[in-house]
């Protein structure tokens, strides 16, 4: 397993590297077009959730039976991404977004919506994401190898956020031109390009030099403890895999579900363009990152740098949760968007480079279900908690624990003589 210095050594600094690789950019394209069609269906179900239920308690339940899957499947699906083809994996999950937004639509059109149903399709929704994120993550490797690795993650991370930002407004410019029944409808189809592009890439096991891995029997639990062992003798990964456990435990993204009753309490004009904007400012903000850090090459992954990013966003979302200034929330929130992909991005890469190759997929099964499974708990913290003191208070509590937390690591990874002076 290489060491912090060994890692840092390997990664690329040449400007968009990952981009100049051409598979890279049909994935890169691909992967965007899908977080536009993922997210242009969140901002209507979630639009009309609100509307028609009026329950911030929905919000919290929406979350956690979205972000469930990964806790309970992200480590089975990745110990399976070491045995088969991360390519086929990725396919099935768009089916599944597919057939997702099909039932959505048909839903709406008959306004025969329950809660639920809402529950169980935003269950399978998260089952297609399991699906989607550890093999695509290994699939990286595949694709660009370690030393493009971190411009490979952080402008897939990018995708993701060009999808964040323009989702909200595609699928709210939609919903006003058709309805939102139709615009899910239209919505399927855009998850086509990232399946079709997967049918004959040359990435894979195939591909990899010494050909198809040997299938070993799966243990079960044993699997498990194997592969955390592993990671325990790496701080490095363990605190970056706690970190994003943490922030997902705490906050994830269960404030994006709460962002109408944001956007109605502050009181900006019309609610529905003023949630399009709050979210598309987090988008924003995000994907500015990724230009800015991948043009310049700064940043190389270092925990402490990880550490220090998340307590920023800490302090960003905290502030955004407390203001009752529209003019001030949409800057803070940009903020937020930006250092949290620039943390998510380097705690991903840091764990990516230190797994060992023949369980790279287990490891990161484990990284996927730390970071996106225990967004389950956010949509109590933020979600349910909301309900009962308000959601703008439960918030800004859930970022205060999370800045104690990362606090806390700090100082255990400083105690262990990891973090660079």
């Amino acid at each position: 397993m290489p060491k912090l210095s060994e890692v840092e050594n390997i990664i690329v600094s040449q400007s968009f590297a990952a981009l100049r690789h051409p598979g890279f950019r049909m994935f890169f394209i691909g992967n965007a077009t899908a977080m536009l069609a993922d997210n242009m269906e969140h901002v209507i179900s979630y639009w009309v959730l609100n509307d028609t239920f009026h329950s911030p308690a929905l919000g919290g339940v929406a979350v956690i039976a979205h972000w469930l899957p990964y806790l309970l499947f992200a480590f089975p699906v990745g110990h399976l991404t070491d045995r088969f083809d991360p390519r086929r994996m990725i396919q099935f999950g768009m089916m599944l977004f597919m057939c997702v937004s099909l039932m959505w639509g048909i839903l709406f059109t008959t306004h025969s919506l329950q809660m639920w149903h809402a529950v169980v399709l935003l269950i399978i929704h998260g089952i297609a994401g399991v699906f989607w994120s550890a093999p695509a993550q290994v699939l990286l490797h595949d694709i660009v190898g370690a030393p493009q690795l971190q411009s490979a993650v952080r402008s897939n991370a990018s995708a993701r956020y060009i999808g964040t930002m323009l989702g909200p407004a595609v699928g709210s410019a939609l919903m006003l031109l058709v309805s939102p029944a139709h615009a899910m409808f239209m919505n399927m189809m855009i998850y086509l390009p990232m399946l079709l592009w997967l049918w004959k890439a040359p990435y894979g096991p195939r591909f990899r030099r010494g050909g198809q891995p040997t299938l070993k029997p799966m243990r079960g639990f044993i699997d498990v403890v194997h592969t955390l062992q592993v990671i325990a003798r790496d701080r490095t990964s363990m605190a970056m895999i706690l970190l994003s456990g943490f922030a997902s435990f705490f906050i994830g993204n269960a404030y994006q579900a709460q962002m109408p009753a944001f956007a109605i309490a502050l009181g900006h004009g019309d609610p529905g363009v003023a949630y399009s904007m709050l979210l598309a400012a987090d988008a924003a903000g995000a994907l500015f990152a990724g230009f800015m850090l991948e043009s310049r090459g700064l940043l190389h992954p270092k925990p402490g740098t990880a550490l220090l990013l998340a307590s920023v966003w800490c302090v960003a979302l905290g502030s955004f949760a407390l203001t009752s200034t529209y003019t001030l929330a949409v800057p803070l929130l940009f903020g937020a968007g930006f250092v949290e992909l620039a943390f998510g991005a380097m705690a991903q890469t840091l764990v990516q480079l230190n797994a060992p190759s023949e369980i790279r997929g287990r490891v990161i099964g484990i990284f996927v279900m730390a970071a996106m499974g225990m967004r389950t708990v956010s949509g109590v913290t933020v979600g349910l908690l909301g309900q009962q003191i308000g959601i703008r208070y439960s918030l800004s509590l859930s970022a205060a624990m999370l800045l104690v937390v990362i606090i806390c690591i700090s100082t255990w990874l400083r105690r262990q003589r990891l973090v660079s002076e």
